[in-house]
């Protein structure tokens, strides 16, 4: 198979290109991994006899892509602190609530995001997301119970236990 000869003959090329660009061993096998799977969707355009030249052009716009995430990502966190929603809170109690959004997936916090800052109810998430209204509901109940700990955490306090959680 081509896929598999192009990753006996390029994985390493490519890995000694990205894993100097990346912070770390397994932000790099990720950004490999990735790079493969664009190959493999796309196997049909990488040109015979320059594959790797066009790997490596792939892996550079996978690395310029987490970067701009990365970027989106921390001027996220500078307007949850700048904005008039946490003016409300003390300004510590808004670091607490930006540290605890950090520690939580990409995932959890876009669902959370979605509905308390888009103000989305449980039906339009489900839009957005691309899944019915009942599994919106589910991914909001189980992020706002992820952020919960993670808030606790934030604040130097006991993870919250789920029988309690539970519960309420």
């Amino acid at each position: 198979m081509r896929l598999e000869a192009l990753y006996a003959d390029c994985a390493r090329p490519v890995w000694r290109y990205v894993r100097p660009r990346t912070g770390s061993r397994e932000a790099a096998e990720d950004v490999l991994m990735e790079v493969f799977v664009i190959a493999c969707r796309r196997l049909d355009v990488i040109p015979t006899g320059a594959e790797l030249p066009w790997l490596l052009g792939c892996a550079r716009r996978v690395l310029a892509n987490q970067r701009r995430g990365e970027r989106r990502a921390h001027a996220l966190g500078e307007r949850l602190r700048e904005s008039a929603r946490f003016a409300e809170v003390e300004p510590e109690e808004g670091d607490v609530i930006v540290a605890a959004l950090e520690q939580v997936s990409d995932r959890d916090r876009e669902v959370l995001l979605l509905s308390v800052w888009d103000e989305l109810s449980p039906s339009e998430l489900g839009v957005v997301l691309g899944c019915s209204r009942a599994a919106a509901a589910v991914r909001l109940h189980r992020a706002r119970r992820r952020f919960a700990a993670a808030y606790a955490r934030a604040q130097g306090g006991q993870v919250p236990d789920r029988r309690t959680e539970v519960a309420r």
